[in-house]
């Protein structure tokens, strides 16, 4: 199995929308292949920041399963325009 972890900077203030829009967007990578479970933490200290843990069965699943898909392209659409600056995603065993 492999963890996903990917601390989330998200725009001032957008936080309430981001959360609108990674409820829509949490069945699109659930509904992947490889895909195991995730958790969406918001952060104590800083109001914008949250981390993102999910968890795949290996590296492929997320790197080019999901990131090379179609529903991919939906993610990025729902999610990406909120970051600041762009999440750097690691991988651990």
């Amino acid at each position: 199995m492999i963890l996903e972890v990917a601390i989330l900077n998200i725009k001032k203030g957008l936080s309430t929308d981001f959360e609108k829009a990674f409820s829509e967007a949490k069945n699109i990578i659930s509904s992947m292949k490889g895909y195991i479970s995730h958790e969406l933490k918001k952060c104590v200290e800083q109001e914008d920041k949250y981390i993102l843990l999910v968890n795949w069965e290996t590296i492929e699943d997320h790197e080019v399963g999901f990131r090379k898909s179609n529903e991919y392209q939906k993610w990025k659409a729902l999610l990406h325009h909120f970051y600041e600056p762009f999440p750097i995603v690691e991988h651990y065993k």
